[in-house]
């Protein structure tokens, strides 16, 4: 049998054509990988692929035939972002420093994609150090890498660091793509790129093998084009990692994720939800977008038919300022420590190499400078550490303290229009999804909705997410929504 479209199959899709027989993992890979090789150099996706995918395949096609598969995504493939270590291939943060950087280990959601049959199919694109090299550098650019484009309109911002991620999932080059979150690099590409994206609770997920910038707010988490497919790849991914004391209380929220069937939830799961539509005022910069505003004022009105009880809530304007401080005392010290534990073979020791690297090859790898770089670098984090303690609290707590305000006692979830609530989220370790909400009528621009939940509902906030999904099914593939930019592919 041929596969399933690649831009539209989902796992369960997947799944039972390989219980049947009428499939096998190797040809799901082989189709995916056509896919690859038909509209990557177009997009620029794709960092790297692992040249043993094929072998991973029949080695799952074997153990389903023998035992029967291990996990729900036995021989479904996975792609990676590339500041995620994968064992035999470069783990580079878009970086021309790191471009030979060679873990000999895999990260331990990578170990865990493994052991659950995953196929991992290689590693995405993103913007460089995980958009924390500079100010003012596009989204999905790398010294590296190149750019990434947004399959849904190339004239927009793919947005995010994880915006590779993001532009595979969307064109169908693996049903389940990793990225990772700072401060809105899963759900701003998701926003904008008509993806399912989940940032995890903090703490739910493992960082250990992964290229920081904070620990203070870093996370791996889904992108994929289904509430379900990003519940199946969560659940693989979360779990305790002696290595990352974060995960020390993962457990039980990883057993809610094992036990989450969401196949039976439907919209009339919204009945009697209470939700907060936050209101928030507009930052400086911000542009009226009635496009924008339209399609989530249409997303809250199939909320509302489906039963949700919206309302209204306030929150305040906030400035970055303590965010950044604390993003760049704890970049440099975290960056040396991942370096440290690649061992004597890493390129570089420490992140004062890659800007001196940088610097001796500013042709090549600085067109955008190291604004970031250079900051974090000079920081005497003995003479800064108080300072940096009490902007860490200050940051936390406002964040933390005005969301349980909005929610108070009877409001399950905050809901925000695209991804605009991707910082509250972040700088408070809450977990946030956003989904897909439509299409702006002026010019088919994918917007998203985001509903935020208190630490370790988790579970909860993809059963809700998965019942926004049912309520208003509006995804559409960019295949659908830009044909221009593929009839000459």
């Amino acid at each position: 049998m041929t596969p399933p479209d690649p831009a539209t199959a989902t796992v369960a899709q997947l799944s039972a054509l390989l219980a049947a027989g009428e499939i096998t993992s190797q040809a799901i890979v082989e189709a995916h990988l056509a896919q690859i090789r038909r509209f990557d150099a177009a997009f620029g996706a794709i960092r790297c692929l692992a040249p043993g995918a094929l072998d991973e395949a029949a080695r799952s096609d074997r153990i389903r035939r023998e035992s029967g598969p291990r996990s729900p995504i036995e021989g479904i493939p996975v792609l990676i972002k590339d500041n995620i270590d994968i064992a035999g291939l470069p783990t580079t943060g878009g970086a021309l420093a790191l471009e030979r950087n060679m873990p000999a280990l895999d990260a331990p959601i990578v170990a865990a994609l493994r052991a659950a049959g995953a196929v991992i199919l290689g590693k995405t694109n993103l913007t460089e150090m995980a958009n924390f090299l500079t100010e003012d550098m596009p989204s999905g650019y790398s010294s590296l890498g190149g750019q990434v484009l947004n399959p849904y309109d190339t004239s927009i911002t793919p947005s995010g660091s994880s915006s590779g991620s993001g532009a595979a999932a969307a064109l169908g080059f693996a049903p389940l793509t990793v990225g990772t979150e700072t401060d809105g690099s899963i759900t701003s590409p998701s926003d904008h790129q008509s993806l399912v994206g989940m940032k995890p609770t903090l703490g739910l997920v493992s960082r250990t093998g992964i290229l920081p910038i904070a620990p203070s707010q870093d996370t791996a988490g889904p992108m994929t084009r289904t509430v379900a497919d990003a519940a199946l790849l969560l659940a693989a991914i979360a779990g305790p990692d002696p290595t990352d004391p974060a995960t020390a209380d993962a457990a039980a929220t990883v057993a809610e994720l094992h036990e989450l069937v969401l196949e039976a939830v439907g919209a009339q799961a919204l009945q009697g939800v209470r939700m907060g539509v936050a209101q928030q005022e507009p930052e400086p910069d911000d542009k009226p977008d009635p496009s924008r505003d339209q399609v989530f004022a249409t997303a809250l009105a199939a909320l509302k038919k489906a039963g949700a009880e919206l309302v209204d809530v306030d929150l305040p304007s906030f400035d970055r300022d303590d965010e950044m401080a604390v993003l760049h005392y704890e970049f440099a010290p975290s960056v040396g420590r991942y370096l440290a534990a690649i061992g004597p073979d890493a390129p570089m020791r420490s992140l004062a190499d890659i800007q001196a690297f940088n610097n001796a090859n500013a042709d090549a790898a600085l067109k955008f400078r190291q604004v970031h770089v250079d900051i974090a670098v000079a920081i005497d984090h003995e003479q800064e550490r108080d300072a940096y303690l009490q902007a860490r609290e200050r940051d936390l707590r406002f964040h933390a303290d005005n969301m349980l305000r909005a929610l108070g006692d009877t409001l399950e979830c905050l809901v925000f229009p695209g991804s605009s609530g991707g910082s509250w989220a972040a700088r408070a370790g809450w977990p946030s999804i956003v989904v897909p909400a439509g299409y702006g009528p002026d010019n088919r621009r994918p917007v998203g909705i985001m509903l935020v939940s208190k630490p370790w509902t988790d579970a909860r906030l993809l059963r809700l997410a998965h019942a926004v999904e049912q309520a208003y099914p509006v995804r559409r593939t960019p295949f659908d929504i830009n044909p221009a930019a593929f009839r000459r592919l």
